[in-house]
């Protein structure tokens, strides 16, 4: 579907918090409905496109002092690049396309990040779990999500905009973030990310990394001889334009806050990239265009 007629559209309702009461009663007690087609995420998150634009909210991520000491301390990222990229795509297929599969895969995911924990790089103890660096990796979706829709997609007019908000606190609610640990509209959801940008993210060693474009990564793992024997050459002009786009896509506040260098030079050859992007990917066979399980998803609920 096209995500700028999509954006148009009457979103799915999202149940009402308890007026003058505890907002999460009405919601954190239910299961967590499924994603379905129609919503704005099931069309853009299975999109190939989301390789492009999924490492910005990575960077959000890991700006945060307790996740980018988290993933410093606990993650394979670096030992095992591929292993993990291919892990945490697959989960986030599944909160989407994974029908009564996403609320388990968000429980999984909750009991794997139970016992992670440690000290961040401001001396301040944390755990993956605790209620302000778990919502956080979860809000940085729906800025990326902006920024993507605006440079590889079509911008969101502010109806589309609400929707998505309340797509992405449905999705909130699969991975188990409590009701008032997520800003209840966009307008309060901005008022939040602000101030996180200010007052919390910095420049950590997870940052460093992921936005080094000469840093070391193997070849895939399944590579054929062909791509191996090839890796030295590629390797150098694929990760460039990899840590190019994901600059790009921080939204302008984070990349000042976290002093990533942005020129107009650069900002025309992104939009230039997307309009390239914009005119390839939805000519492709939707075998191409989609991951395989959104595909299969999409096969499965067209029969």
């Amino acid at each position: 579907m096209d995500t700028g007629r999509a954006a148009q559209s009457a979103g799915e309702e999202i149940p009402a918090s308890v007026p003058g009461g505890d907002r999460t009663l009405s919601t954190e007690r239910a299961e967590p409905l499924p994603f379905t087609p129609g919503t704005l995420l099931w069309d853009m998150t299975g999109d190939i496109r989301v390789l492009l634009y999924l490492p910005a909210a990575l960077v959000l991520q890991v700006a945060h002092p307790a996740v980018g000491a988290g993933v410093d301390e606990h993650s394979v990222f670096r030992t095992d690049p591929w292993g993990r990229a291919r892990r945490s795509l697959d989960s986030l297929q599944l909160w989407i396309y994974g029908g009564d599969r996403a609320v388990e895969e968000g429980r999984r995911l909750r009991r794997l990040h139970r016992e992670i924990k440690g000290t961040d790089t401001r001396g301040r103890p944390y755990r993956a779990l605790s209620p302000a660096p778990y919502a956080w990796v979860h809000a940085t979706g729906f800025p990326v999500f902006l920024r993507a829709a605006e440079y590889l997609f079509r911008p969101f007019d502010e109806a589309g905009e609400r929707r998505l908000h309340a797509e992405a606190r449905r999705l909130g609610r699969i991975l188990g973030i409590r009701e008032r640990d997520m800003p209840g509209s966009v307008e309060e959801f901005w008022t939040y990310f602000d101030a996180v940008v200010h007052d919390e993210l910095e420049r950590t060693v997870v940052v460093e990394e992921l936005l080094d474009p000469r840093r070391s990564v193997p070849p895939p793992d399944r590579a054929g001889a062909a791509l191996r024997l090839l890796w030295p050459v590629l390797r150098p002009a694929l990760l460039r334009l990899h840590v190019f786009v994901t600059k790009g896509l921080l939204p302008p506040v984070a990349r000042e806050r976290l002093d990533i260098p942005w020129t107009p030079r650069d900002e025309r050859r992104l939009r230039l990239f997307g309009r390239v992007v914009r005119t390839v990917v939805p000519r492709l066979p939707e075998r191409l265009r989609y991951l395989p399980v959104a595909h299969a998803a999409r096969r499965a609920a067209r029969a």
